[in-house]
């Protein structure tokens, strides 16, 4: 098509320049030189990577090329055209001496405007039809009217797509954008900056506009203005839709070839719970497990599975993944070889609390770190069943981490959580009991780094309540609150898993302990009511919502640190280290084979009410331990 419309350009220049009358010395050159003048600017055209790009994805680069093609084409035809094509006449002037004729400036300077006016307007013409502007009168009529929250990057995206593909039945009607320089003026579709994401704004905007839809286009887009573009747009029974992040794309991606407009999804709670999410590069800051060989328990949990799928991302040299659980374990496997190719990775079905099992494991995969994720987290279950919680979540601890220092590792890493500050149920005195056993072990095994890393409550895992209360709403209440004044610490696994491989990389002591900052306590009410809304329902009219009292031992609100313990800033952001007086090894040893005792016999009873003890002797125990000069952080009353 490009030689097409060259050779136009060239024959309708000749033909301009003489009136449509060629003197016949220009017509036999032009029969001359047309037919390696069309060849020769392809040729350079081709040189400057006009051909390189579908022309789907034309944009002001490519117009560039075709222009210094053009220019550079003409150039190199009229230079060729004087040395081996002049046209000579006879000068009656001159008695008869021939005199060369070049060819005239007005063909040179018509041949490069119409050759690029033609190749401009082909691909321009091209852009608009794949863009579907030409579609676009058929598209509005009977199309749903989508309002656009931000006008950047993500917003054009989402017009665009919505442009491009009519079958969407779906019409971009205008942007609302915070940015003053943007308002009111146009994109390249027409659409218009209507206004901005300040509540009383948007909501003159939704009231003018009466939009079908409205889709969120701002990744990075902090929860309270997610929370108010909902809260306005419920008000109105607007739907509302948000982009997923980068990171999400990337993760749901798996290689497949996917359009953002299907990557659009309902607005979840994660999305407005108010905090600002923290951002790493993994492959920055896991730099440390690069060619090692890493060994994750627990792989098929929630946050032993995000952290495998994180640790594949830096390239280790090969990823053990331990689990009892066959079912979690062949998932997990399966996703990281079929969707993420990580063809380093190696299942191996293992129980943590069977040393046997665990030596032949270590003994076989040498890993240089561990990443010890395996626990029970169900703060009822494990009420009723204390003594499987001691056996999996501090025996089992204890084991792992005795058996890292005998097998050489050079990182253990605990995962630890806030329920082992202060606790008062079994589960969280059997996290606080593992982290006393990572500690102890670090003062025996020298040549190993320790450490536990204790958070709060992750969004979307087993142990959260955030899944409990979707499957209430989707059964039709109602949702149960245990009480009205109980808050709770929330962040993202992806987020929790980041800043867990970050604090394992962290200069410190072996057996400290890290704790990630939450942010701000969110009201278990209020995640409640905001569930509700954002399935399109209102509390105690669509959904009751129950207040069934808090269950034994179960706090209104968690804490990150213990009394006797004092928050350090680190290196890293939101990672905060415990500073706290020094464990006695020998009184870990000692409480362990009490308390082991206790489970080889079965005593429910006496193993529950002697865990909910261990707090008030810890901090006895170091105190006694603690130098003369040395000031303690422990309050005067335990």
């Amino acid at each position: 098509m490009d030689g097409v419309l060259v050779a136009l350009a060239y024959l309708i220049a000749f033909w301009l320049r003489f009136d449509g009358h060629l003197v016949s010395r220009y017509d036999r050159l032009l029969d001359q030189t047309i037919w390696w003048v069309v060849p020769l600017t392809l040729v350079v055209l081709a040189a400057f990577g006009v051909y390189e790009r579908l022309w789907t994805h034309v944009g002001q680069r490519d117009f560039e090329n075709v222009v210094k093609g053009g220019l550079i084409s003409t150039l190199l035809a009229v230079g060729l055209i004087a040395i081996f094509h002049p046209v000579r006449v006879v000068s009656s002037g001159h008695h008869g001496l021939a005199s060369p004729v070049v060819l005239p400036a007005s063909v040179i300077v018509m041949f490069l405007l119409l050759m690029l006016a033609f190749l401009v307007a082909e691909r321009f013409t091209v852009h608009l039809v794949t863009e579907g502007r030409f579609r676009t009168l058929r598209v509005r009529k009977g199309a749903r009217e989508v309002l656009i929250v931000g006008a950047g990057e993500g917003g054009q995206l989402v017009a665009r797509e919505l442009m491009r593909n009519p079958q969407l039945h779906q019409q971009p009607v205008g942007f609302v954008d915070d940015d003053p320089r943007k308002q009111h003026l146009r994109d390249e579709y027409g659409l218009r900056v209507l206004g901005t994401t300040k509540p009383e704004d948007f909501e003159r905007v939704l009231d003018e506009v009466e939009p079908d839809d409205v889709v969120i286009a701002i990744p990075s887009a902090p929860g309270t203005l997610r929370a108010s573009v909902v809260a306005a747009c419920r008000q109105r029974s607007i739907p509302v839709r948000t982009m997923p992040t980068t990171f999400q794309l990337l993760k749901e991606g798996g290689g497949r070839r996917y359009s953002i407009t299907t990557q659009l999804r309902e607005v979840q709670v994660e999305d407005i719970l108010g905090r600002e999410p923290v951002h790493m590069e993994v492959d920055r800051v896991g730099a440390y497990l690069k060619g090692k060989v890493v060994l994750v328990t627990g792989a098929g949990g929630s946050i032993g599975s995000e952290l495998c799928r994180q640790i594949a991302r830096v390239g280790p040299s090969r990823l053990v993944l331990v689990d009892h659980a066959e079912d979690n374990l062949f998932h997990i496997w399966r996703e990281l070889v079929e969707e993420r190719y990580v063809n380093v990775s190696k299942p191996v079905l293992a129980d943590c609390k069977e040393e046997e099992r665990m030596r032949e494991v270590l003994g076989e995969e040498q890993p240089a770190v561990i990443f010890h994720a395996a626990a029970y987290k169900h703060v009822g279950m494990m009420q009723m069943n204390p003594v499987e919680a001691i056996r999996n979540n501090s025996l089992a601890t204890r084991l792992m981490a005795r058996l890292a220092g005998e097998f050489g590792v050079e990182r253990f890493v605990l995962i630890s959580t806030d329920k082992a500050v202060q606790p008062k149920t079994v589960m969280g005195a059997s996290k606080a009991l593992a982290e006393w056993a990572v500690e102890a072990e670090a003062v025996r095994n020298v040549a190993t780094h320790y450490a536990s890393v204790r958070f709060g409550n992750v969004l979307g895992s087993s142990g959260s309540v955030v899944p409990i209360f979707r499957r209430q709403i989707a059964a039709g209440g109602p949702v149960t609150v245990t009480d009205e004044r109980m808050v709770r610490y929330f962040m993202t696994i992806p987020e929790a898993v980041q800043l867990v491989i970050r604090a394992a990389a962290l200069p410190a002591a072996s057996g400290d302990v890290f704790v990630l900052e939450m942010g701000e306590p969110v009201r278990i009410m209020d995640l409640a009511e905001t569930m509700i809304r954002l399935c399109g329902l209102e509390p105690e009219k669509d959904i009751a919502i129950e207040v069934v009292g808090a269950r034994p031992g179960e706090k209104l609100e968690e804490v990150l640190f213990n009394p006797y313990e004092q928050p350090q800033p680190t290196a890293a952001p939101k990672i905060l280290r415990v500073q706290r007086d020094e464990l006695n090894p020998d009184w870990v040893t000692r409480t362990f084979d009490r308390i082991n005792l206790l489970v080889l016999e079965g005593d429910t009873a006496t193993l529950a009410e002697h865990v909910a003890k261990l707090d008030a002797e810890r901090v006895a125990s170091a105190s006694t331990t603690a130098p003369a000069s040395t000031p303690t952080s422990a309050p005067t009353t335990a």
